[in-house]
């Protein structure tokens, strides 16, 4: 599908004391391109710095909050190794920027949030999901790792449902979010919209105004016998496994015991990913538990850029296009199997860059607005 250049990906309307920014692409599933990006860093750095702005909130258009990074402008840059480091590097900045707002933020998160376009809801104050809200960090399955902060609010959920959620990619709902902490309210979807009006008509950035106009229009979270989330033994047993072979072997063993139907597709899932995905990912994740989110986020910066130069294997670009080039769902992987992962080249796609070529993300407020990241990577 071409892009219409005169389209608004991104809206900004000023109301009052409150910014509202909406993602603009309904039929591309509002995907994070380059300029996105830009346009969505330009706008929250406008207004943290407006005193006129109060409150920020976020929302997609159509039936997605945001499917992710546009997969495509991957693909097709693959030939020039460092032709998407500009929009990875603004993305990671931006990521970061997010976790750090100073300003009370609410995400209106409808309908699909994946990968990179689930990191602008995760981290907000207040966010909030309806019951046709699906999350997920897939990125594994593709030979790509779980990127944009996701290491760190991953390695975060309470026993081993991270390393779960980021190998799996399983999908969550809205009030499965609610009840593992990654989003905070649960509002039925016929009332977002009644939600965003009192939120503009608060024309206030006080917290405790916004929670309570928020919980107004929330509903309780009740989680079933079916939900993964109330498997959370069986998940801990498995995912506590120090290899991703030894996790699979124990998955697979408490597959054949009685009323754990559930465990097939969720197997056969992890069967058809990239190994070497697997393998940076469950890495990363462990890792991810004793670092902060400043180290996870120059950590997954550098799996990024190596990954899409194709440092040990082209995995991430064989998964783009049998996703959503060709569409053939028939990957084939380099390497084929988990054993054949060589953990001395796992290794390389882990070093840090050196000094002053890794992720530099302003950590003192006279730094905040330098637009440092445009001089500091492979100037």
């Amino acid at each position: 599908m071409a892009t219409n250049p005169d389209e608004e990906v991104v809206l900004a309307e000023n109301k009052g004391n409150v910014r509202l920014i909406t993602l603009n692409q309904p039929k591309k599933l509002n995907i994070i391109s380059s300029k996105v990006v830009y346009l969505l860093a330009q706008n929250l750095e406008k207004w943290e710095k407006d005193e006129d702005a109060k409150l920020v909130i976020i929302k997609g258009a159509g039936r997605a909050f945001s499917s992710g990074g546009d997969l495509k402008m991957f693909y097709d840059g693959r030939t020039s190794k460092d032709s998407c480091l500009e929009v990875v590097y603004r993305f990671y900045w931006l990521c970061y920027h997010i976790h750090t707002y100073k300003k009370p933020q609410v995400a209106l998160v409808h309908g699909i949030s994946m990968g990179g376009g689930a990191s602008l809801m995760v981290p907000i104050k207040f966010s909030v999901v309806t019951e046709k809200t699906v999350f997920a960090t897939p990125e594994a399955s593709i030979g790509f790792h779980t990127d944009c902060g996701f290491s760190y609010i991953l390695s975060r959920l309470p026993g081993h449902l991270g390393e779960y959620i980021a190998l799996t990619g399983a999908r969550l709902s809205g009030a499965e979010l609610v009840a593992a902490k990654l989003a905070t309210h649960l509002v039925p979807l016929d009332k977002l919209s009644m939600l965003e009006s009192r939120l503009v008509s608060l024309n206030s950035g006080d917290e405790e105004a916004v929670k309570s106009a928020i919980e107004e229009f929330s509903l309780s979270v009740q989680i079933s016998e079916e939900s993964v989330l109330s498997k959370q033994s069986i998940i801990n047993e498995c995912f506590s496994k120090d290899s991703v072979e030894e996790i699979i072997e124990t998955f697979e063993a408490e597959s054949r015991k009685e009323g754990n139907g559930w465990i097939a597709p969720v197997l056969k899932g992890l069967k058809r990913s990239s190994p070497i995905g697997l393998k940076i990912t469950l890495r990363s994740i462990r890792e991810g538990r004793n670092q902060t989110l400043l180290e996870c986020l120059k950590k997954e910066f550098r799996l990024t850029i190596n990954i899409l130069r194709t440092i040990i294997s082209g995995d991430v670009y064989e998964g783009i296009r049998a996703l959503v080039i060709d569409k053939d769902n028939s990957p084939k992987w380099d390497p084929l199997t988990l054993t054949e992962v060589d953990s001395e080249k796992l290794d390389l796609v882990f070093k840090p860059f050196g000094e002053g070529l890794d992720l530099y993300v302003p950590e003192h407020e006279e730094q905040r607005w330098s637009g440092k990241y445009e001089d500091s990577l492979y100037a």
